[in-house]
């Protein structure tokens, strides 16, 4: 076996904060290694070992909207004092299109062709599988439910924000007839694994501090902000030995594809380790709902997955 550098980081579930600072300490143990396995990642489906060839990068920002200096009878100032969920409406307007979730212009980055051929592929192996394994109400339709490259590329590439948590909103049992003084949102904004996240996170926050309607007090706090991740090619004997451990374990060739979720650490591993061949892999595939209840792994996947790994570390070894 070639010599292995094994990290285990058990803080992701908050960020990772220190993770980069334990691997500068450990910097002269370290070296510079040929290749680097992050196993934190996901796998398509569970039929063949998938490896991961972009990952989108995130804003996270709270913002709080105050108006009333009090919480006042909805009967006596409806219609004088503006409701704080109405400009919170207004102003989260200003970053996606409500009707189709289409982000903010400065979001957008170019989609790369070999990104374009990816979504072709995808749309034409997965089919409707790529949104029906996530189930919803019945009756309910998917973004872009008719166009599945369209879909793909929304998912893999584009901005999307979501609305993570809220402030302010009393239980339903618990709401009186008060326009309240304040409404505060988490939101979370996924980026282009190409988009510069200090850039992006400099064009939400001028949505959102300028011309407030009402000229309501807006306050951003958070401020979490971090790059997306595209995989270079891999050297000959590194891709070839993925594909052969793809073939001894799962009886298929290896497959990679891109995920809509974030690993920001992933950019700053090829900031330290510019001449590093980075592999991202990982079980999270249909059904695991990582971090959201019954979180789960596919036990069968999670062993092939492992075996595969052990063989291509000694590839490395003929290298040296």
């Amino acid at each position: 076996m070639p010599r292995i550098c094994l990290v285990l980081e058990t803080e992701e579930e908050s960020g990772s904060p220190n993770l980069v600072a334990l691997l500068k300490d450990a910097a002269a143990v370290i070296g510079a290694p040929d290749a680097c396995f992050c196993m934190d990642s996901g796998a398509f489906d569970y039929n063949q070992l998938w490896i991961t060839s972009s990952l989108r990068g995130i804003c996270i920002i709270d913002m709080t909207v105050e108006h009333g200096k009090a919480g006042y009878h909805s009967g006596e100032v409806g219609g004088i004092v503006p409701e704080t969920f109405r400009i919170i409406r207004t102003l989260l307007n200003r970053l996606d299109n409500a009707e189709t979730g289409e982000p903010m212009a400065e979001l957008n980055m170019p989609v790369p062709q070999w990104k374009q051929a990816e979504a072709e592929f995808m749309a034409n192996l997965a089919g409707d599988e790529m949104c029906t394994k996530y189930a919803i109400v019945e009756g309910g339709k998917y973004v872009y439910h008719d166009d599945l490259v369209k879909m793909y590329l929304n998912n893999q590439w584009s901005a999307n924000l979501s609305v993570t948590g809220a402030d302010g909103l009393p239980p339903i049992n618990m709401a009186g007839n008060v326009v309240r003084s304040s409404t505060g949102v988490r939101l979370s904004m996924r980026l282009p694994p190409t988009m510069d996240p200090a850039v992006a996170e400099a064009a939400i926050r001028a949505k959102l501090t300028t011309d407030i309607p009402y000229g309501a007090k807006v306050t951003l706090k958070g401020g979490h902000a971090g790059a997306g991740w595209c995989m270079k090619e891999l050297q000959p004997w590194l891709d070839g030995a993925i594909k052969q451990a793809g073939n001894d374990f799962y009886g298929k060739p290896a497959g990679s594809y891109g995920m809509g979720g974030s690993i920001p650490f992933l950019s700053e591993l090829e900031k330290m380790y510019p001449a590093t061949q980075i592999v991202a892999l990982g079980v999270l595939g249909p059904g695991s709902n990582a971090h959201g209840p019954n979180e789960m792994i596919d036990l069968g996947y999670t062993q092939k997955l492992t075996c595969a790994l052990a063989h291509i570390l000694p590839a490395a070894a003929a290298q040296q």
